[in-house]
């Protein structure tokens, strides 16, 4: 069997982007991947027309050896833009070998540990007023044990672009141990805040609220120094939930080894794929961390998602979007739906997804691009 053609595919979904990649065959057989690192689809474009250089005619059942010869290929190993395009292309290749031996990707891995797939779900009410509480009050009353909220600020005066972390300390933490309260200590209850904070403010918000209050927090300050959430490790005992713009196994490394995160928020679409996601899990499992993974994206990185927790022993949960996006039953007529608050562990051949292209027909790059948020004295913030 011989790859015949790669093509990158730009999709718009309910106010979206999405990078959707198929690999094709001599033998008819084709797989769907999925790129991460949203909004910037042209560049990932790019990367995945390079590798299209050297790919055809190569030996589809070669999927380690193939992401080795993308990863080293240029001297320059890695950087997120080239993880995203080869993660998409390492997806798309495990669905072809699933289909091909007629087994679901996660047999590939080593076969599930799992049935079901346990997910978290985000509020959609920021930590500012009465209605987040009742809007957890809905989402338990839903069946969901595991809830993340996103930052609370108080009022911009109408600047939507206005973020001032020290503002959005005392509210947050308010609101977060109203919930608390009003929840008990059964559920499990986490916020994203999204590298926003500097150290002394993430440890000034973590002073705010009483033991307890949260079972983790997530990204709170920027990744690229590990050093500095040592320093914050010290000052809480809140856990840490780290690693969603990781784009290898080498970018995780301090955090595993050093112990400064207890969830690993991996992106199967930026990491490098099934084949890095994979060496991540197991080293995680030699530290006792659990996977968390970071989905974001489309119905091919959920279908990758499940089919990775089903494969791995250390799991926690699976990060789902279904209060803020729905994906079109026409462009993924066969896509996985979330049951209750779990998906189901599929037994169907390869990634069980599939996308329809004439229904895309047309669809070009849309440009779109994340809020630019900004502090009082006009000074960046991240988003």
């Amino acid at each position: 069997m011989k790859i015949t053609d790669i093509k990158s595919i730009h999709v718009w979904d309910d106010g979206k982007n999405l990078f959707i990649l198929k690999i094709e065959t001599d033998e008819g057989l084709y797989g769907w991947g999925e790129a991460g690192l949203s909004t910037r689809g042209l560049a990932i474009e790019g990367a995945v027309s390079h590798f299209r250089e050297f790919l055809i005619g190569a030996d589809p059942m070669k999927i380690g050896a193939l992401w080795q010869h993308m990863y080293r290929s240029q001297y320059f190993e890695g950087g997120r833009i080239l993880t995203a395009a080869i993660s998409a292309i390492d997806i798309a290749l495990h669905d072809i070998v699933g289909k091909k031996l007629g087994v679901p990707v996660y047999q590939l891995l080593g076969g599930a540990h799992r049935n079901f797939v346990p997910c978290f779900v985000t509020s959609e009410v920021p930590l500012q007023s009465p209605d987040v509480v009742s809007d957890t009050k809905r989402l338990v009353s839903n069946g969901w044990k595991v809830i993340r909220f996103v930052p609370g600020h108080p009022e911009t005066g109408g600047d939507p672009l206005l973020f001032e972390p020290r503002e959005s300390l005392h509210v947050t933490s308010q609101w977060l141990r109203e919930v608390r309260e009003t929840v008990g200590h059964e559920i499990v209850l986490g916020i994203d805040y999204h590298h926003r904070l500097s150290v002394a403010e993430a440890a000034s918000f973590c002073q705010k609220m009483p033991d307890g209050t949260l079972d983790f927090l997530e990204e709170p300050i920027r990744a690229e120094t590990p050093e500095a959430y040592e320093s914050l490790g010290r000052m809480t005992r809140i856990p840490f939930a780290i690693g969603e713009e990781f784009s290898s196994k080498w970018a995780f490394l301090p955090y595993i080894e050093r112990g400064l995160t207890n969830f690993a928020r991996l992106d199967i679409c930026n990491v490098g794929g099934f084949t890095e996601a994979m060496k991540v899990a197991g080293w995680c499992e030699a530290h006792y961390i659990d996977m968390m993974p970071h989905n974001p994206l489309g119905p091919v990185s959920t279908a990758a998602n499940i089919h990775f927790a089903a494969a791995v022993s250390n799991y926690a949960w699976l990060e789902d979007r279904v209060n803020e996006f729905t994906f079109s039953d026409k462009l993924f007529p066969v896509q996985y739906k979330l049951e209750g608050t779990r998906y189901r562990v599929p037994s169907e051949p390869g990634l069980g997804v599939e996308f329809d292209e004439e229904a895309n027909q047309g669809e070009s790059f849309r440009f779109s691009e994340r809020p630019h948020l900004h502090k009082n004295d006009g000074s960046l913030t991240n988003w």
